[in-house]
Formats: C-alpha cells, sequence, structure tokens
C-alpha cells in the first residue's frame, strides 16, 4: 500500500518580465492563441525595455493577481468563462499535468466540499499521498490547493505567478482557471497519488472537466448560480452530469423525480456505471453525541462518528458510504481504521472550515457557509433545534442570489444584525433589512461583519447562540477579521 510522503516545497527559479511588457499585456496586448510562442513583434519589442517587473512577495503576487485576472469569488457573473478554451491551452502550456495523477470528480449544488475534504482526509489515512482542490477559500488564497492537508507553498504561486505570466496574460484567463491550472501543475510536481478535485461551478464547461477521473460524485442538485446554469433542477443537472465520463463510475448523492433521469440518460449514453446513494441505504441510523458531532450506525461500521456536525452532514455521509465503496471496488486501499479516523478528524487533517463550526461558548458563536436555499433549510432546521436561550443572527448575503428563497426560510423569533462582506457582489445591508422585513425578520444594520459580531456579543447572554451567514464571504470575513484561529 502507498504511503505517505512529507510535503517538499518547491523553489523554482523563473525569469523576471519587463514592467513595460506587463503593461502592454495588460492592456490590450495580443488575444487568445494557444501556440506556444506568444511573442509577436511588438511583444518583443516591448520585451526590450530596461525595467524588470520582479515578482518575489506572496502577498504581492496575490494581490496582482485579484487586479489582474476575474474572480468570481469577487465580481460575479463578469468574471465567468464560458467554455474550456483557456483551460486546454493552459494545460498544454504546462504539459498536461493532471494526467501525472489519478483523479476523484466532485459536483453538486451543496455539499461538495464536506465530502471532497472528508474523502481526502480517508485517503491521506490509508496512506495515499492526497491532493485538494477546493473553492472559494476563505481566509487565504493557498487554502484552494493542499497536498496531505498542507496548504501549497506561498514561493509556488509566486514562482509559477512569475513563470507563466508572460503566457497566460494574453489569455485573459479567470481567477479560477489558472487557480485550477496552478493547482494540477503543484499535484504533479508533488507527485500526489490522487487528488481530491473539487466543481466550481455548474460541471460540464467547468475548467476541472479536463480530468479523467476513477470515480465522479454529484452530491445533489438544488437552485443556485441559475443565471448560468438553467432554470429548473433538471437543467442544472444536465450541466452538473457533464463530469459524468465514458466507463467511469459516478455516485449520485441525492436525486428526485426532475434529476433522476437527466442522470440516467447521461450515464448511459457514455456507459459509466451508475449508483445512487439513496437507494444502497448505507447509513442505518444516527444520534447526535453532547459534543454535537454524529455517531452513525451503516450497514458496515458501528459507532462512526462523524466529526461535522451539521444536518446536512446525514446526506454527505450517505453519498460517502455509497463513493468509498466505488473505490474500494476501483482497487484503493481503504480499511475501516482509515474510514473512522478520517471521518472523526477531518478538520485537523484537511484544514477544513466553515461548515456549522462552533468557535466560541457562553455564548456559542457558530458559523456556517450554506448560501443558496438547500444549504439554508437545513441551517434552520438546526437552528430551531439548537438549545438556547436567545437566537442572534448575524447575516448578509451576496446580490446574485435567491435573497427572499433564504430569509423565507429564517426562524422569525431570532435577533438580526444585518451587514455585509467586503466584496463587490455584497448586498448592501441596508437593503437586506428592507427585504427581510417583508419576511418579518427584526434588526439592525451594520457595516461589518466584524461590527455586527461585537454588537451580538454585546447583547447576548451566556446562554444564547450567535450564528453568522448566509454567504460563504460572510464567513470568510469573520473568520479572517475577528481574531479566531486559522488552521
Amino acid at each position: 500500500m502507498l504511503r505517505a510522503k512529507k510535503l517538499k516545497p518547491l523553489g523554482l527559479f523563473c525569469p523576471p518580465l519587463s514592467l513595460s511588457l506587463h503593461r502592454f499585456l495588460v492592456n490590450g496586448g495580443s488575444g487568445v492563441n494557444h501556440g506556444s510562442n506568444l511573442q509577436d513583434s511588438k511583444e518583443k519589442e516591448a520585451a526590450k525595455a530596461v525595467k524588470y517587473y520582479k515578482m518575489t512577495d506572496y502577498q504581492e503576487t496575490i494581490d496582482y493577481l485579484f487586479r489582474s485576472v476575474p474572480m468570481f469569488q469577487q465580481v460575479g457573473g463578469t468574471a465567468y468563462k464560458e467554455g474550456l478554451g483557456n483551460t486546454l491551452a493552459l494545460d498544454r502550456h504546462l504539459g498536461h499535468p493532471h494526467r501525472a495523477f489519478r483523479s476523484i470528480h466532485v459536483g453538486g449544488t451543496n455539499g461538495k466540499g464536506s465530502c471532497s475534504h472528508t474523502l481526502a482526509a480517508i485517503l491521506q489515512c490509508a496512506g495515499y499521498k492526497t491532493g485538494l482542490y477546493t473553492s472559494p477559500h476563505l481566509a487565504d488564497f493557498r487554502e484552494r490547493i493542499r497536498v496531505d492537508g498542507v496548504k501549497v507553498p506561498e514561493q509556488f504561486v509566486v514562482d509559477f505567478v512569475r513563470r507563466h505570466k508572460a503566457f497566460f496574460e494574453p489569455l485573459h484567463p479567470s481567477f479560477f482557471e489558472l487557480a485550477t491550472a496552478m493547482a494540477f501543475q503543484y499535484f504533479a510536481a508533488e507527485k500526489v497519488d490522487v487528488a481530491i478535485v473539487e466543481v466550481g461551478l455548474g460541471g460540464r464547461l467547468d475548467c476541472t472537466n479536463i480530468i479523467r477521473p476513477a470515480l465522479s460524485i454529484i452530491t445533489n442538485i438544488s437552485f443556485d448560480h441559475v443565471q448560468y446554469l438553467g432554470n429548473t433542477l433538471a437543467e442544472i443537472a444536465g450541466e452538473k452530469a457533464g463530469i459524468i465520463k465514458s466507463c467511469t463510475p459516478v455516485v449520485i448523492g441525492e436525486a428526485n423525480e426532475e434529476t433522476r433521469p437527466v442522470f440516467i440518460r447521461k450515464a448511459q449514453a457514455v456507459g459509466a456505471p451508475i449508483v445512487f446513494a439513496e437507494d444502497e441505504h448505507l447509513l442505518r441510523s444516527w444520534r447526535r453525541m453532547p459534543d454535537g458531532k454524529w455517531l452513525y450506525q451503516t450497514e458496515e461500521y458501528a459507532d462512526l462518528r462523524g466529526e461535522l456536525g451539521g444536518l446536512c452532514q446525514l446526506k454527505n455521509t450517505a453519498t460517502l458510504l455509497s463513493a468509498l465503496r466505488r473505490l474500494q471496488e476501483c482497487g484503493f486501499h481503504i480499511h475501516e481504521q482509515d474510514i473512522r479516523d478520517g471521518f472523526g478528524k477531518v478538520t485537523s487533517l484537511t484544514g477544513l472550515m466553515g461548515r456549522w463550526q462552533q468557535l466560541e461558548q457562553h455564548p456559542d458563536v457558530v458559523c456556517d457557509t450554506g448560501h443558496n436555499t438547500g444549504g439554508m433549510s437545513y441551517i434552520a432546521e438546526q437552528l430551531a433545534r439548537y438549545p438556547c436561550r436567545h437566537l442572534h443572527i448575524i447575516i448578509g448575503m451576496v446580490s446574485d442570489k435567491d435573497v427572499d428563497g433564504v430569509l423565507a426560510l429564517l426562524p422569525k423569533d431570532a435577533e438580526y444584525y444585518f451587514t455585509k462582506a467586503q466584496i463587490q457582489r455584497a448586498m448592501p445591508e441596508e437593503t437586506l433589512q428592507a427585504l427581510a422585513m417583508r419576511h418579518h425578520l427584526q434588526g439592525g444594520c451594520f457595516p461589518s461583519v466584524k461590527d455586527a459580531l461585537a454588537a451580538a456579543k454585546g447583547r447576548a447572554g451566556a446562554d444564547d447562540l450567535i450564528f453568522v451567514g448566509g454567504s460563504t464571504f460572510v464567513v470568510a470575513d469573520l473568520l479572517a477579521g475577528c481574531g479566531y484561529a486559522l488552521p
């Protein structure tokens, strides 16, 4: 059986680019060119400038990326690039790094992050050197790219951008396209045995969809990103089903009468063995332990402890149990203790944050990244069951979500603190408050998550609950800006 090796940071020498060439490319240089030589005569002339643009610092590199390539996390739809042209060009330029390792592709509307991290934890425990690529990040870009739970070194990020920016700047890639190429390059350089790759948006045209995985997983289908994926569950399922590959087994976590036929048709069309986790009934029963974690009884494992305490983890666990059975059939050597350790220690093994995460006690402070109606339905149910004297909810959302749909799910007997994340897509807190009042949700407005948290703590008693959520980016501001220790 393969055993995990220690992560070795890479130090690559990369020549600097000229400042004038940098300006030329950013301000309207050549368009997309899929060839290996992008230097036309004008670019060569610009490259003769005597001043050099040296990128040696990690924060400087990240700032450059945020300024120079559009990031969906920050600006939304203007950063979305349909099609795989840029991805394929980057892949060719880098020498097809994704072909150097086995992979598992995880898509779906909700739950793919938890499933990806838990699978990575289990494979690490089984001795596989495991890459993990997820999005978005909460506090640091490097959270997206990990090997055996360790974030990609800062120097690798700096060197990757410095070495390849002359190629990618004329492509005008999205932030996610570039991050995906970086992740695959890093996994290949680190010689991982397997990588867990989370889909960014959709599936069919997502830039992760160039991999040839050993297993595909689609967790569930709910309404999210409808402006890109479709206005019906069947249309959304069709886009998500795009990760189903020829002769590659696929596990569907949840399906209904609208989505199940879509998955079956796609699997039959490409000859992919398909399994619906709900049909296998591998998760028999469960109960919550005093520490808020789950104790599962499964078909194969008694008293399986799950560290992640959200209600949505019941569905995720059923999906994972089916996926693990398929991986074992594919030749992965995964034993019972590996599964127990992975489920029980996922946050420490992988650095997962923001999934019904308790940050403080007396009063309890809990955050969750759920941000659409599918995810918020579980959160609302969990809030209703939570034993507390009074409930305080700090909430912010982005403007392109189904805000009314989310607000309709929230409890009316809570005190609300309307706020916004520090991103362009954030809905102004006053706008959110006005929408919330139509759903009989009452509370004040605060310009930042930090201000909202301070106000909630000032009003909460020791037996109260302060919940922070509504957006991944609200949770990101909470973790990064309010003094909480990050892994």
